[in-house]
């Protein structure tokens, strides 16, 4: 690939299950192949369970490091993959959503994708915000204030002093990755 995110590091934040598991494999892959420096965070650190379509377990993955033990000010961007449990999990995660208000406090850029937009509902910062994803979440996301909810492969959206890039299926990865990719290389 390229470097051209080479001194940039990259937060992806999970449970430790129900993850859709292309939704953070490929970001993973794809972020460390453009030279950044990515970190896996789970809830309780240590293994993730992985799916596919919500149902079928496809393997598991060691996180980096514990959510609670992150602080947002070493990272560029925040990366929360999808699966229904996963991001379930997530709303509910004390130290998920502190870490969601940090990035977008700080005018960082956040990209979700699936469902992990429910963890931006419960964060509280999706007013204003126009944005796109699974199918099931868009009245969710229409009720919390969101601007507008479009069906899209991916969707952009700089307001409120931060950056928000979001998409709906594993389908979209390749333009969600390229676009958390132009992003964060500024």
């Amino acid at each position: 690939m390229s470097s051209q995110l080479e001194g940039k590091h990259i937060l992806v934040i999970t449970s430790n299950t129900g993850i859709e598991r292309d939704e953070l494999l490929k970001p993973l892959e794809t972020l460390r192949g453009y030279g950044a420096t990515v970190t896996h965070a789970s809830s309780k650190g240590g293994t993730t369970q992985t799916f596919v379509g919500d149902t079928e377990k496809a393997g598991t993955v060691e996180s980096d490091v514990q959510l609670s033990d992150v602080d947002s000010s070493n990272f560029d961007a925040l990366v929360i993959p999808g699966g229904t449990v996963n991001a379930d999990t997530l709303r509910q995660d004390a130290a998920a959503l502190r870490l969601i208000n940090d990035f977008a406090q700080a005018g960082k850029t956040i990209a979700a994708i699936c469902h992990g937009p429910w963890a931006l509902i419960d964060a509280g910062v999706i007013k204003g915000k126009t944005l796109t994803s699974y199918k099931s979440v868009r009245i969710d996301l229409e009720n919390a204030g969101a601007a507008g909810v479009v069906d899209a492969e991916v969707k952009e959206c700089k307001a409120n002093g931060w950056t928000l890039i979001t998409s709906r299926t594993p389908d979209d990865l390749p333009a969600f990755n390229e676009a958390i990719a132009r992003a964060v290389a500024g």
